[in-house]
């Protein structure tokens, strides 16, 4: 028996071990991408979604998952070759609905957690989204796009099959916010309906040219139902002009239909409501600060009885994602970025006192089973994509639930992010994270990639991102640097508000210090071989660096803001130009002129590729042709990559791959060893 096992042995280790290598495209689509954790009413499963890309058709699609917490078992939930999304558990756990487009639309199926036969619950013409239970279990709540005029579905649907047959494809239009983000409006509004969870006829809650839950600004979760299902509150923004408004407020009215009543008096952002368990407080998301989108997110508590408010985090300094109730109403959990990781805390519903209890990499969705003993959420690092974790409500004994990804990312190298922080321009400290390239040997020289968020009121965080991935921009052989200059959340919302006003001024020397930093410290960075790249705001640096530094061998600008005036002509949401350049073009003409790229386009010697797409209506297309133009009328090298059927992000899996494909060709003709 020992020769047997020896030999075995022998012939095991002389089986060569697969090869290591780095991430490439492929890998990257072929990564499951989990998200919407939903934990069962009895605390034995959660419900998950996974989405699947298919590179060969150009296309991506989702289904449900349930896993065990207490074995780990997987299995798929759904199985169509449709999307189904957006999974809730009903109150008794014996069903779950969903979104499904299985029948074209999306609409509401529910699913025995036994198996079987999914039985669609509606069918609105219009599609529906967003579908949540209330605690009876008697109704449904979700949402639809509609005609402010329609009272009726087949009015809706008479509308729509009008302007479908119709050869004329022109738009009248009367007012601001005609489009948003990727789509045209088309003169509909977003409503809260309720429909009986049998199936029925929906019934409109919120009639009228207003959007329910608001158009923007929003959270994951604008309407909810109190404990005893008698009453709903939801967001929406009252105000006349909504181009030019971040006023979300909350209403409540009785879910059989009647009056609406006001919660909120805020002239700021409100949004994402919940009722605590026993139906005393609603607790909710808050802003101070009309008209400006990144001001600090608090939870706030109204008191139901006395109608009083309070903030929970006011003296939290850091600005709140998601949150949910514990069961017995004493706390709330919820997630927040504190200096590049995304962490679960708990506060207070008696004395507002904030803990810290789950600490690395990045963590959103988070959940609370029903007895209050575990917590779920999403986890994810930037050398790991996204699985569900849990973890116990004091935040210990902390482990994966799936691990999705396994087998695909096997062999691939990725490193794990290191972290730096340096003087900036105003004597504070200024944080970043760095990348070292896989297969990292510290003799040799290598090129790097200065990254450059968005926002500008953003960050890089430790997280896995699936479009700008760190490892991906690393994989041929760069050091990838990271700084989260002034403006960057997570830093406390003093420095998140010093970029306003000031968007060329500290930030870009906070950058160029963390140049120097960087040179400096790391002598594995080739000086000569550094290029930049940006989406967003990140692009609007790039052109801006491109105005005022020839410091960099290249550059990459995806999206970005080029010239201020213009883009404040045709972009959406108005409120954003307008707090950021302290007005309109026409009020304050010279700080717009100041900021703008455009206004020093003299300047340009370093070669730029950019990259846009013309379904981008927050950054429109126009900002990348007048950046192009500047370029190439001095005889300044760049290239275009523009994208007929990409908003501002590159989505379908082909168009992705032309842009990494794109990316590197640019990135390795410059810094080539």
């Amino acid at each position: 028996m020992r020769l047997v096992l020896f030999v075995v042995m022998i012939m095991l280790a002389a089986i060569p071990a697969a090869a290591e290598r780095v991430l490439t495209f492929d890998d990257l689509y072929a990564i499951d991408r989990l998200g919407d954790p939903q934990i069962s009413p009895d605390g034995k499963w959660v419900a998950y979604v996974v989405r699947d890309f298919d590179k060969a058709d150009n296309s991506s699609t989702s289904d449900i998952w349930i896993v065990s917490i207490k074995t780990g078992e997987t299995r798929r939930f759904t199985t169509s070759e449709a999307n189904d999304t957006h999974p809730r558990w009903s109150p008794d756990g014996s069903r779950i609905a969903f979104i499904s487009t299985r029948d074209g639309s999306p609409q509401i199926w529910m699913l025995p957690t036994t198996g079987g036969e999914a039985l669609q619950i509606t069918d609105i013409s219009t599609g529906a989204g967003g579908v949540k239970w209330s605690p009876t279990g008697t109704h449904l709540a979700f949402t639809s796009d509609v005609y402010a005029d329609c009272e009726t579905d087949s009015c809706n649907k008479a509308r729509d099959d009008e302007r479908a047959e119709s050869e004329i494809r022109a738009r009248i239009i009367d007012d601001l916010l005609y489009r948003h983000w990727n789509h045209w409006r088309e003169n509909k509004w977003s409503h809260l309906f309720v429909v009986p969870s049998e199936g029925g006829e929906p019934r409109d809650l919120t009639p009228g040219a207003r959007d329910c839950p608001p158009i923007s600004l929003g959270g994951g979760d604008d309407y909810d139902f109190s404990p005893d299902g008698s009453e709903i509150c939801y967001c929406l923004n009252p105000d006349p002009v909504v181009a030019i408004s971040t006023n979300n407020d909350l209403f409540v009215m009785p879910v059989i239909g009647g009056p609406a009543r006001s919660v909120t008096d805020n002239t700021a952002n409100d949004h994402s409501p919940a009722y605590s368990p026993d139906g005393r407080y609603i607790a909710y998301v808050a802003m101070e600060r009309a008209g400006f989108e990144a001001d600090r997110r608090q939870i706030m508590l109204y008191d139901r009885r006395t109608g009083e408010r309070k903030s929970l985090t006011a003296d939290f300094d850091r600005s709140m994602r998601n949150f949910v109730w514990a069961p017995d109403g004493s706390k709330l959990y919820f997630s927040a970025v504190d200096q590049g990781r995304a962490n679960i805390y708990s506060v207070s519903v008696k004395n507002s006192e904030v803990k810290e209890l789950v600490r690395g990499g990045y963590i959103t969705n988070v959940r609370v089973s029903s007895n209050g003993k575990n917590l779920v959420y999403c986890h994810q690092a930037m050398d790991h994509p996204v699985d569900i974790y849990m973890a116990t409500s004091s935040g210990k004994k902390v482990r994966p639930l799936t691990r999705h990804n396994e087998e695909t990312l096997e062999n691939v190298v990725m490193k794990h992010v290191e972290e730096f922080s340096f003087e900036g321009a105003e004597g504070d400290r200024v944080h970043g994270l760095l990348l070292k390239p896989p297969f990292f040997d510290p003799g040799k020289k290598y090129a790097m990639i200065f990254l450059i968020h968005g926002g500008p009121q953003g960050s890089w965080d430790d997280d896995f991102h699936y479009r700008w991935n760190a490892q991906m921009f690393a994989a041929p052989g760069y050091v990838v640097s990271m700084i989260n200059f002034r403006g960057s959340t997570g830093y406390g919302q003093d420095f998140t508000d010093a970029i306003s006003g000031d968007w060329g001024g500290g930030c870009y020397i906070d950058l160029m210090k963390g140049l120097d930093y960087l040179l400096e410290t790391y002598d594995f960075i080739d000086d000569d071989r550094v290029g930049a790249a940006g989406a967003s705001y990140g692009g609007y640096m790039v052109c801006w660096i491109a105005g005022h530094t020839d410091r960099f061998q290249c550059l990459m600008n995806h999206d970005g803001v080029y010239n201020l005036t213009s883009m404040y002509g045709a972009t959406e949401e108005l409120w954003f130009p307008e707090w950021e350049m302290e007005g309109t073009p026409w009020t304050n003409p010279d700080l717009y002129k100041k900021w703008s790229a455009h206004t020093y386009a003299a300047n340009f010697r370093t070669p730029m590729l950019i990259v846009h797409g013309e379904n981008d209506f927050r950054v429109p297309v126009e900002q990348a042709l007048e950046c192009f133009t500047a370029h190439r009328r001095q005889g300044v090298r760049a290239r275009l990559l523009y994208f007929p059927d990409e908003d501002h992000f590159v989505r379908k899996p082909q168009n992705a791959e032309l842009w990494w494909k794109t990316m590197y060709e640019w990135f390795g003709e410059y810094l080539k060893d």
